[in-house]
């Protein structure tokens, strides 16, 4: 994995404006990664996938973030101070590739959802962070109930095999809770207060479209500077995204002198 350079993430920001947020971050992965085939970043856990894009938007932005947050109590806006290392949950053991439970006579064997699993059940530009989410927030129940299905590997009841769905809700909770454990790294979630009125809530940090929010701002930015410095001094495109921004910025400010 490597740190993308200005013309690099410009041109990934250029092919993902029409994305969805599960495109996206492959898109942005698939650059920095080149080592790395497609398909083993798509079946890549979703706090794997996160953990990579949370050390790509460190190297790209540096370890500060800062981000807002609104009361749904009262509607105030809370602005956040956070670093790269707060958001960086640690698994309790390294991701399986396989896991089981026991629940309920049930003996469930299943795999981690992947982003092929949310780009075949999320809506058009639209992406669940994590699967305990994603019945309330990104996918309908049913969708939901989907990308469930599709992680199930063998299902048995008192020692006899089973049809992969439907099992009961209890069972499908026991998975779900499961997952998130195994990988916390999907779920990032603060326990907020809002000094207003003192609500307390949790809030879930997305990565995914936090980091691409950033990139689209930059990208905005970036294509105003380089026409303000096309136009003044006739430099090519290439040459003026090859600068060094610090030295970008001073010729800017000579411009407006």
């Amino acid at each position: 994995m490597r740190a993308l350079s200005a013309a690099e993430l410009l041109r990934v920001w250029e092919q993902g404006l029409a994305q969805s947020p599960v495109q996206r971050a492959l898109l942005l992965l698939a650059s920095a990664c080149p080592e790395m085939a497609w398909r083993t970043l798509a079946e890549l856990s979703i706090g794997q996938r996160d953990g990579l894009l949370l050390t790509l938007r460190e190297w790209t932005f540096g370890q500060g973030i800062q981000s807002l947050a609104t009361c749904p109590a009262c509607g105030d806006r809370l602005e956040l101070m956070l670093s790269v290392a707060d958001l960086r949950v640690t698994a309790p053991s390294p991701t399986p590739t396989t896991l089981s439970l026991q629940v309920a006579d049930y003996d469930v064997q299943f795999r981690l959802p992947n982003s092929l699993d949310l780009a075949a059940c999320a809506a058009p530009m639209s992406e669940a962070a994590s699967v305990p989410q994603a019945a309330t927030e990104n996918l309908s129940p049913g969708s939901h109930q989907t990308l469930l299905e599709r992680c199930l590997l063998s299902v048995s009841y008192r020692g006899d095999a089973q049809a992969i769905a439907p099992l009961p809700p209890d069972v499908m909770n026991a998975v779900t809770a499961q997952m998130a454990i195994a990988d916390p790294q999907a779920e990032v979630q603060f326990n907020l207060t809002c000094p207003g009125c003192g609500h307390q809530w949790r809030s879930l940090f997305d990565i995914v479209s936090f980091f691409w929010s950033e990139i689209h701002a930059w990208a905005m930015r970036l294509l105003r500077e380089v026409h303000v410095l096309a136009s003044t001094y006739g430099w090519r495109e290439a040459d003026i995204l090859a600068m060094h921004p610090y030295r970008r910025q001073l010729y800017l400010e000579m411009i407006g002198r």
